[in-house]
């Protein structure tokens, strides 16, 4: 299979590079920088045929897809700094990326007949109750620009598109990036305390397991919404920290606090980003590991 990945130089998009690459699938990289530029090097990723693309250039979005005509699309490329989409000198550049260069994706993937995944995010949703929130549910109401850009990226696909997966996820960590892990690690290096909030519930995800379950997806025709995290449970940030400061080795003391006490994010947070990952089952997907054992395993391909 041919498959043509956006954003390869963040976190997901050099995992499912790797992933592809393990299973003899033909794997073309795409990014907006001229040549691969992620923080990380690896053999599959580099040699894997890159394409320089803006997501956020309609036309040659389409010269491109048509060009190379992939048998599928995994849709990586957004912007993810949600605090930073807050400020209005970059709410037009988060919609222009999240939400219309996802359209010009799908709209591409249209035309060539490519089967296309989405990944969207716990944010689409109030975080209200203590319910999981079901894939197939239509009650959106987000809290933040950030949310609403990558909802209305969702209502693109299906808008464009019967051949999709909207894969929506929480809690990313991954070895090609900056995320909670590595940040909350450096922190605790240099401070004997530190504060996280323990009042927001949901589940991490390591982008090396929801890569594998995402070309477990494409390598079928098994189309829809679905939710996907890592097993074990719904945690808050701080058993998160304190989970991964106890593998690592750090005595740095975590202190749980609302996330009014913490106080600090100019973006609203869902106190509820509980995913029902059921239909992964029912559609005979395998679930991601624990989220324990993916931090074990993070830690050991990272250096912190």
């Amino acid at each position: 299979m041919k498959v043509f990945v956006t954003g390869v130089n963040g976190q997901l998009g050099y995992d499912v590079i790797k992933e592809l690459a393990s299973r003899g699938h033909e794997a073309i990289a795409s990014d907006v920088s001229d040549a691969y530029a992620g923080p990380l090097k690896d053999d599959a990723v580099t040699s894997a045929h890159y394409v320089r693309m803006d997501i956020t250039d309609r036309e040659a979005v389409l010269d491109c897809l048509r060009e190379i005509k992939p048998d599928a699309v995994v849709h990586c490329a957004a912007w993810t700094a949600v605090d930073a989409a807050e400020d209005p000198e970059n709410v037009e550049k988060v919609f222009s990326v999240n939400s219309k260069g996802t359209y010009n994706i799908a709209l591409a993937a249209r035309e060539i007949d490519a089967k296309m995944v989405y990944f969207s995010t716990d944010y689409v949703f109030d975080g209200r109750g203590t319910e999981p929130w079901d894939p197939d549910q239509i009650d959106f109401r987000p809290l933040s620009v950030y949310g609403q850009s990558k909802l209305d990226g969702e209502y693109a696909v299906i808008k464009a598109l019967d051949k999709y997966y909207v894969v929506r996820i929480a809690w990313v960590f991954g070895a090609n990036g900056n995320n909670f892990i590595k940040t909350m690690i450096n922190v605790g290096k240099s401070h004997d305390k530190v504060s996280v909030v323990n009042d927001q519930i949901g589940t991490p995800t390591y982008t090396v397991d929801l890569a594998r379950l995402v070309v477990d997806m494409i390598e079928t025709e098994k189309y829809g919404f679905y939710h996907a995290t890592n097993e074990g449970g719904y945690i808050s940030w701080y058993d998160f920290c304190k989970e991964f400061y106890d593998q690592y080795g750090l005595a740095t003391e975590v202190v749980g606090v609302t996330t009014e006490e913490y106080g600090l994010s100019k973006a609203a947070r869902p106190y509820n980003s509980r995913l029902d990952k059921s239909k992964l089952v029912e559609q005979g997907f395998k679930p991601l590991p624990d989220w324990k054992d993916a931090v074990a395993r993070f830690l050991k391909e990272v250096d912190i």
